[in-house]
């Protein structure tokens, strides 16, 4: 039922001029990840509510920020077609990552299945995994490394099955995804974060700019 809705509201907004490869829809909500190339104006966003007054269209400069970060990854780890799964949680980075990719599905032809764990058989219909790791989270995969004196290897790319992982959010703080939660009022959680790291990092901003940015770039290379 509600894929059939999104269909017929995709039909609709394809109607009077919008470019649905560039918003997302979810529980009856429009997210607008580029306004720009989505030519969702106001005037069209007025014309939409007086069909569908029980939508919702949401206009966040900050999902639009993550969303084109994430983009510049994607562009090199997705391909059109495949089939995406995406792990079910409540947490802030795990619905931001649904609601990037949502939008791909109209951009790569992609399809997403989301359960709550990824068995045998599911493992067989997929083509990748995506997951939520953010910038923080991989920064401090990193810290930890050093700390213990191991190579720096960064997050890996497949699974022992074979199957390919991507990380849409490898490039957005955590920062962003907070003030998004907070200036939408989402109710969702983050991970906790391992407490010397995240000191360590928060020590290291004061004095270098955009230290995550640049110690994920480090080790890109050192990997």
């Amino acid at each position: 039922m509600l894929r059939m809705m999104n269909e017929e509201i995709i039909k609709f907004l394809a109607c009077i001029g919008v470019d649905a490869r560039y918003i997302s829809l979810y529980d009856r909500s429009i997210f607008i990840n580029n306004l720009r190339f989505s030519r969702f104006s106001r005037k069209r966003e007025e014309q939409f509510l007086r069909n569908y007054p029980q939508w919702e269209v949401v206009r966040s400069k900050d999902f639009q920020k993550i969303c084109i970060r994430a983009s510049r990854v994607l562009s090199q780890s997705l391909k059109p077609g495949e089939k995406i799964f995406i792990f079910i949680n409540e947490g802030c980075a795990d619905l931001i990552l649904y609601l990037i990719l949502e939008s791909y599905k109209r951009k790569y032809g992609i399809e997403i299945i989301y359960d709550d764990k990824l068995d045998s058989s599911m493992e067989s219909e997929v083509d990748s995994i995506a997951l939520s790791l953010t910038l923080d989270q991989e920064v401090i995969n990193i810290i930890n490394q050093m700390i213990n004196g191991h190579k720096i290897r960064l997050s890996e790319t497949k699974t022992n099955e074979g199957l390919k992982i991507i990380y849409p959010l490898i490039n957005i703080p955590d920062s962003w995804i907070k003030i998004w939660e907070k200036n939408n009022n989402y109710k969702c959680t983050f991970k906790p974060m391992d407490g010397t790291s995240r000191d360590l990092i928060r020590f290291l901003e004061q004095y270098i700019p955009d230290v995550r940015e640049n110690m994920f770039k480090s080790a890109t290379i050192l990997s």
